[in-house]
């Protein structure tokens, strides 16, 4: 008796292309019992070096463990046909070869070709009942295929010399594809490696993750959002494409693809590569730079020593990351060099390079042919342009192609840790008086009296860098601001709980109330120079406070852990004088490139401002001519005045 009968609404497959619901019945299969080897698969997955190797025991890991068997055919019409023959008596027989197959057959099959409808028109009679024996009507899963690619690819074992060239390429070194490919390619290359040579078809296994559109949805042509690659390289270029597929995320994550972010890698990286070969390429033709009289590295100044240091260091990191198949980490570490190399090394050494200093030009030299090394791999063809122009031209013992070339190996003489320690705190302390310097609304150009550091380590550094600490923030002196805290800030802390718990335990509370009855200013200041300090019985460090610093008037700080940089923001009028000249040198520096003169042209300056910037001019008529490559330097009352702030203006003419 029916109970009850009602529509039920329930989940049901369709197709994924055209969204036709799809049938489900019940279909006689061959199979192939790969439950029998389970514990060998799980042997060789465990010899599997993946990547990334959660996957070992993971995604692919459960699979195995939860395996069951294969159904090997298909009931199609297109595909390899299953190399089975049966009678009308189920006797049945599995074809090793065509050659096998003739034999049984009287035939010569040697050029048939192995498909349907060729192959079910052989026919040959039981061996054990004489009835004729016909091929069963079903193909192979095309994943077999896939799978049995390794040996299939020599026509092994059959063909000549099919056995030494597969012994000699089995197993696979490295392979590489989707992540979906764990219960597909990944499973089928294990499994038939497996069940026929014993061993796994590969060691080395890298997942890689889905291609998304700018939305983070999956390309589907049936979506309509797939981004054609030759259209992404007719507008960005190879190189830009494969970088960014390399470079921007880890192999084996998921990655949005779209032009904006296509567009912004090549901005960041290839075109500061790009644009750091073309200044070497400038200064170095205008010199006529010449790289067999470069010096000993040992003898360079400090900031070359400093960027071959790292030199060293980018190659040994780009080789380990290389080595775990992270192109991510290379790149990362690639890009970051980049940046290093010019806006830092570059800008930092500009007036060398416009001196035509030899071991300037020799250190951009040596450091832009090893990179141009270590990015082949990732942008081929844009090195291969820098190696024909930039390296061949100066060095014809070089390889013909950057390709032909050894991949760098890191010289440990070059390295220098201490070296690029101070660097790093240079740079640290100088993006902290940026910080401040933006924070005031002052602009750069506009010279400082003073800036106070505090930095554990900042006094010690060598005296170029603290000269390019100052140099860099356009400031006169450099102090410690151990010495001046209670004239920069009011100083506010509070007790650590965090921190004060784990050392302390039930006795933070009245550590807290120790703290809180402390002079602020004077407790901050014995642990920034002291690195501790005794609160009652209790002695605590400098993570042991939070700590709240609010500028005075007159001062701008900037904090990021533990460090700050604070800014004397009072301006005298030789201060505002000296700001006014650099306003002026860079107002002339921009005609000169906005007139198209090349960096060597000297020129004839007619100039004129108001009076109060007349006279600082006046006063400074020298330097700025030095700084333009001005022959003449002259006021010309009659120029009209610019409106503006600086009120300067000028005409320039080629000497």
């Amino acid at each position: 008796m029916l109970y009850r009968h009602q529509p039920y609404e329930h989940s049901y497959p369709h197709c994924w292309r055209c969204h036709t619901a799809l049938i489900y019945y019940a279909q006689p299969s061959w199979y192939i019992r790969t439950t029998s080897i389970k514990d060998e698969l799980l042997r060789e997955n465990a010899a599997t070096n993946w990547y990334p190797e959660t996957i070992k025991t993971g995604r692919y890991g459960d699979w195995l463990n939860n395996n069951i068997d294969w159904a090997l055919s298909r009931n199609r019409y297109w595909g390899t046909p299953l190399p089975i023959w049966r009678c009308e008596n189920k006797h049945e027989v599995c074809i090793e070869s065509l050659a096998d197959l003739g034999v049984r057959a009287g035939q010569e099959l040697s050029n048939l070709d192995p498909h349907r409808p060729f192959v079910d028109d052989i026919t040959f009679a039981c061996s054990e009942c004489s009835e004729t024996m016909v091929r069963v009507p079903e193909v192979i899963d095309c994943w077999y295929d896939s799978g049995a690619m390794p040996f299939a690819q020599w026509g092994y074992p059959h063909q000549e010399g099919s056995k030494e060239k597969f012994e000699a390429s089995y197993p696979a070194d490295f392979i590489c594809e989707a992540i979906d490919q764990t219960r597909g390619w990944f499973y089928t290359l294990m499994t038939i490696g497996t069940l026929v040579f014993d061993k796994s078809s590969y060691e080395n296994v890298l997942c890689l993750g889905h291609i998304l559109d700018k939305d983070g949805r999956k390309m589907s042509k049936h979506l309509g959002n797939v981004l054609e690659p030759m259209a992404l390289m007719d507008q960005h270029g190879a190189d830009a494409v494969r970088w960014y597929m390399l470079a921007a995320g880890s192999p084996w994550s998921a990655r949005r693809v779209g032009h904006d972010a296509i567009s912004d890698v090549v901005r960041k990286t290839l075109l500061t590569y790009w644009n750091t070969i073309s200044f070497h390429s400038l200064y170095a033709q205008a010199s006529n730079f010449d790289l067999s009289q470069s010096p000993e590295r040992n003898t360079r100044p400090v900031m070359d020593r400093w960027i071959i240091s790292e030199l060293s260091l980018l190659i040994n990191e780009v080789e380990r990351c290389l080595s775990d198949f992270d192109s991510q980490g290379a790149g990362k570490a690639l890009a970051q060099f980049i940046d290093d190399l010019s806006n830092w090394y570059v800008r930092r050494s500009r007036r060398r390079f416009w001196d035509g200093d030899v071991a300037a030009l020799a250190t951009l030299h040596e450091c832009l042919t090893t990179l141009t090394q270590l990015l082949a791999p990732m942008v081929p063809f844009i090195s291969e342009h820098v190696w024909q122009e930039l390296v061949r031209p100066v060095d014809s013992g070089v390889a013909t192609s950057v390709h032909l070339t050894d991949f760098p190996v890191a010289n440990p003489a070059d390295i220098d840790t201490k070296l690029s320690a101070q660097v790093a705190l240079t740079r640290r302390i100088v993006e902290l008086g940026r910080a401040a310097r933006a924070e005031s609304g002052i602009k750069i150009r506009q010279p400082l009296q003073r800036a106070l550091i505090a930095a554990s380590g900042w006094a010690a550094l060598p005296t170029d860098m603290r000269e390019q600490i100052a140099d860099e923030l356009n400031v006169a002196d450099l102090a410690d601001i151990a010495d001046a805290d209670g004239d920069l800030v009011d100083i506010s802390i509070k007790a650590n709980f965090r921190t004060l718990g784990a050392k302390f335990g039930g006795e933070v509370q009245n550590i807290a109330k120790a703290i809180s009855a402390t002079d602020a200013t004077t407790l901050v200041k014995t642990l920034r120079t002291q690195g501790k300090a005794e609160v009652g019985t209790w002695s605590i460090e400098l993570d042991d406070l939070v700590i709240t610093e609010v500028p005075r008037t007159g001062w701008m700080v900037a904090s990021h852990e533990g460090e700050s940089v604070a800014l004397d923001l009072a301006l005298t009028p030789e201060l505002i004088a000296a700001g006014n000249v650099r306003e002026v040198i860079r107002f002339i520096q921009e005609a000169r490139k906005t007139s198209g003169f090349d960096i060597s042209d000297r020129i004839r300056v007619k100039w004129n401002a108001p009076a109060e910037i007349t006279t600082a001019i006046e006063s400074a008529q020298e330097h700025i001519s030095a700084e333009v490559l001005a022959t003449e330097f002259i006021r010309d009352s009659n120029l009209p005045a610019l409106e503006g702030e600086l009120g300067f203006n000028a005409t320039l003419v080629k000497s």
